[in-house]
């Protein structure tokens, strides 16, 4: 007997794709095994099965993907709960789970592969956050926020990275607007804003323990390899149903990343007499070497020829330790009145020892910042208020100390004489120019402190606890932030049914901060005669109203938001925003918005009153600095001028002569007291789903347009008002007075960017992403140079690939980040950074039904040494290991 099978096909799906296997007819003979014909059955029932089991999971998958995107919410875009699809601002929202996927080895590094983030590295033990230009190591204008409570350190003005902040076990998620807050927040958020939002011990109790342990500089030429331990514990209880706690801990040691960048930053300084820039040049300024720059140097006659030269300085490695050690700690008490009131007290406190970075580098040691907060919200209002308290404990200041050491040896006169000597002493014998040079720094640096040796080590120490930059190092600052502030939704508190009756959703808001300075003498003093070391208060008080409407059928959402800021010495500022948000299907969102935003001066740019190596650094508000802008030059313009004449002169021309040939390079200040810095915002964007949800796309496009922005000066006051005489004042550092003052720009200033960012969720929990940003600078009209520095790269690009529990319990990611080359100005260096691309991967493993998660990682994992900044340390490989552990 023959069997006829027909021609058939077997369909199966996998992973969302329908194979086909196709079978052509034949007769099977009649002794074939009926048990074959009874598996093969089988088996294509088990097998259709199958499919229709796969065909729906992957469809609840589906489905529950969109339904996440759909309910995503977040609450910094407007200061309400809102759909993050309708967000009418450019808006990143980062779960606790994708720092878990993440190759960073923390939450907040691992913001540096967010879009539109650009992340500066000045220190292992903190990091810089930054969005569309003008970053810097203190980043005075994007703020920082943890549940809503600003974590900056008050005489900054910034925060010191995340060293006020949550830890990795306490994370819930971030929230980063990467554009102009101030409409909303105020004070320093005219470049963004990011809020660190922690888990609440109602909702995740529980004891977790981590410990990470790491290794860094492997194969680095200034050290061997280094090791790295950070411990860190949650506990959180409910004691009751109206009562819980939490509390966590984090202890971080290691090794900082070393700054030895030896490129001469004053090569042509003795160019024209043919002495190249290096070592080899008198007036050689490395840039990570400190106690010989423009406040150190001299000219000097040797041989008939005029010469620029320094003081030796030291190597900043030679001038600090680059252990890190830092402690954290954070507890919150929760009472709950019923289930929509909740009253919070949380402390927070972290001490710091590590590099610390603004225009000069410094040691933090013993540097503490606590924080007591007091919240009380419920669905109609919240008010909340805290102090922060600074004290910069003993640290000091890196350059002063290079400096003050070589002067502590011998002064500065003598050391010059000294070196004139031993160039006439070697040229006497027969030497020529650079071999008399070098002769004369090895006469005049005889018996100097050597690093290491007893002698170096106790100046430095007496230096470090020594509070005036002149002829000290140290950083004593003491000083407090009070902030209260309260938000009611208006709405609601008219009427449960006002939206729905209405369609008007109101929102107003109120805040008030003072800055409360004690004043040590150096850094701060108090500007009034006679009590130049009682408390300084700085203040400021805003507030803001806010309507929205829904109309075609909830398409279309429209806001309007208007705040007003008024200071001690600054009359009320306006800040206008206005936002549009369409929504022709759920899924599609376009939205325009437009505002402005005025920053005030942080309480260093008002009333620093800094002795720094010669050079005065005093703020910029009248008060501090009456009188100096009137009568000053552009320092500028006088090293033109000194240049020009010390040409002149070993050309032949007589010192005089010279003088009176090139004074016209001397440039009087055009600058003025400091005002408030303005900034005017458009911005364009559109956020989507496709693949019912499985890809989500983002992408913002943004136009902002400064004046008055706020930077430093240096101008120089001759001490003479007679106008014959002050070019030969100017010609001489003796004989005229040294200042770096805050101001504003005269500048009109527009930069325009956008960022694009893609995501799409594969089967099996992968995913793949990926965002590119691209910032430019524009200047207009009035350009005289003086703005912040953008440094920023053009473009920042990120991809990475990878899911939790992949298969079973595995989960890995690797992530490749690029940004191009781009040019860097402070007041410590100016110059390029080279462009540079890392690979960061993990993989982690949940044993113990997810108890314990078991992570390897690596952080530029293929060790090419790179720079975030001019001026900053070496950043290379850090591998490290991470075990959480969770009891419920």
């Amino acid at each position: 007997m023959k069997i006829p099978i027909l021609p058939s096909s077997i369909y199966f799906i996998k992973h969302n794709v329908i194979f086909t296997f196709h079978f052509k007819g034949r007769n099977l003979k009649n002794h074939m095994n009926k048990k074959l014909l009874l598996i093969l059955s089988l088996s294509g029932t088990c097998l259709a099965a199958k499919a229709q089991d796969t065909l729906r999971k992957t469809q609840a998958d589906t489905t529950a993907i969109k339904k996440k995107q759909l309910q995503e919410v977040v609450v910094s875009a407007s200061r309400i709960s809102e759909s993050i699809l309708r967000s009418p601002v450019s808006i990143e929202k980062i779960r606790a789970s994708a720092f878990k996927l993440s190759a960073a080895p923390s939450f907040f590094d691992a913001l540096e592969n967010v879009k539109g983030v650009q992340l500066v590295t000045p220190s292992l033990g903190f990091r810089i956050i930054n969005t569309r230009g003008f970053a810097n190591t203190t980043n005075v204008r994007f703020t920082q926020l943890v549940d809503g409570v600003d974590n900056q350190a008050p005489h900054l003005g910034a925060p010191i990275g995340n060293a006020l902040g949550p830890s990795d076990l306490d994370i819930e998620s971030v929230e980063i607007i990467p554009g102009t807050a101030s409409a909303l927040y105020g004070l320093n958020a005219i470049n963004g804003l990011a809020n660190f939002i922690t888990k609440d011990p109602f909702t995740s109790p529980g004891i977790t323990i981590q410990q990470k342990t790491g290794i860094n500089h492997v194969g680095d030429k200034e050290t061997g390899v280094k090791g790295f331990s950070e411990t860190s514990f949650r506990i959180a209880q409910v004691l009751s149903p109206k009562f819980a706690f939490k509390l966590n801990g984090t202890y971080t040691t290691g090794y900082d990343w070393i700054a030895d960048n030896t490129t001469d930053q004053n090569a042509a300084a003795n160019a024209k007499l043919g002495i190249p820039g290096g070592p080899q040049n008198p007036a050689y300024d490395p840039i990570n070497g400190y106690g010989n720059e423009s406040s150190d140097r001299k000219t000097i006659t040797l041989g008939g020829k005029q010469y620029s030269v320094a003081r030796t300085g030291y190597a900043e490695k030679d001038l600090t330790s680059y252990g890190l050690h830092n402690v954290k700690l954070d507890a919150a008490l929760a009472y709950k009145f019923n289930a929509n009131t909740q009253l919070t007290y949380t402390f927070r406190f972290g001490d710091l020892d590590n590099i610390y970075q603004r225009a000069n580098r410094f040691r933090l040691k013993g540097y503490t910042l606590q924080q007591h907060a007091l919240e009380l919200k419920n669905d109609i209002f919240q008010v909340r208020t805290y102090l922060t308290i600074e004290n910069t404990g003993k640290s000091y200041n890196l350059r002063s100390a290079g400096e003050n050491i070589d002067r502590n040896f011998k002064s500065d006169n003598d050391w010059y004489a000294d070196f004139t000597k031993g160039f006439n002493n070697a040229t006497s014998a027969g030497a020529n120019v650079q071999q008399a040079l070098n002769q004369a720094r090895q006469f005049a640096d005889a018996g100097r402190y050597q690093p290491g040796t007893p002698a170096f080590n106790a100046t430095l120490n007496k230096l470090a606890d020594i509070n005036n930059w002149d002829v000290g190092s140290a950083l004593r600052v003491k000083d407090d932030l009070f902030h209260i502030e309260g938000q009611a939704d208006i709405s609601k508190a008219i009427s449960k049914d006002f939206i729905k009756q209405t369609g008007l959703d109101l929102l107003a808001g109120f805040d008030h901060r003072t800055y409360i300075i004690h004043p040590d003498g150096n850094y701060f003093i108090n500007y009034v005669p006679g009590k130049e070391f009682s408390n300084l208060d700085y203040s400021k008080t805003g507030g803001f109203i806010q309507a929205s409407k829904e109309l075609w059928d909830n398409k279309l959402k429209l806001s309007a938001t208007l705040r007003g800021d008024r200071n001690d010495y600054f009359d009320l500022k306006l800040n206008p925003r206005f936002t549009l948000v369409f929504s022709p299907v759920v899924e599609h969102n376009i939205r325009v918005s437009f505002q402005s935003g005025y920053r005030f001066p942080s309480i260093f740019e008002a009333f620093s009153n800094v002795n720094s190596g010669g050079v005065k650094r005093i703020g910029g508000l009248r008060v501090v600095s009456n009188g100096i802008f009137e009568n000053s030059y552009l320092r500028t313009s006088i090293d033109a001028f000194q240049t020009a004449v010390k040409n002149d002169f070993n050309q032949g021309i007589s010192t005089n002569a010279a003088i009176e040939k090139e004074k016209g390079l001397l440039k009087k200040s055009p600058y003025t007291y400091l005002q408030p810095e303005h900034i005017n915002s458009f911005e364009a964007g559109y956020k989507a789903l496709f693949f019912e949800g499985r890809l989500s796309a983002d992408a913002d496009f943004y136009y902002n347009k400064y004046d008055h922005f706020i930077a430093q000066v240096e101008i120089n006051v001759p001490n003479t008002q007679k106008a014959d005489s002050i070019p030969y004042y100017l010609n001489d550092k003796t004989k005229q007075a040294r200042y770096r003052v805050w101001t504003n720009s005269q500048s009109k200033v527009t930069n325009i960017g956008g960022s694009i960012g893609l995501t799409y969720h594969l089967p099996a929990n992968l995913q793949l992403s990926g965002n590119a940003s691209y910032a430019k600078l524009q200047r207009t009209t009035n350009e005289d140079a003086l703005e912040d520095g953008f440094n920023t790269p053009q473009w920042i690009t990120n991809f990475s690939f990878g899911g939790n529990h992949v298969a079973g319990n595995l989960g890995f990611n690797v992530t490749y980040k690029w940004q191009s080359g781009y040019y860097w100005q402070s007041f410590l260096v100016n110059g390029n950074v080279d462009h540079y691309g890392t690979i960061d991967a993990q993989v982690n493993y949940d044993f113990l039904k997810t108890k314990l998660n078991v992570k390897l990682g690596a952080s530029n994992l293929t060790n090419k040494y790179y720079n975030s900044f001019l001026g900053g340390p070496s950043i290379g490989g850090f591998y490290y290991t991470t075990l959480t552990y969770t009891i419920k």
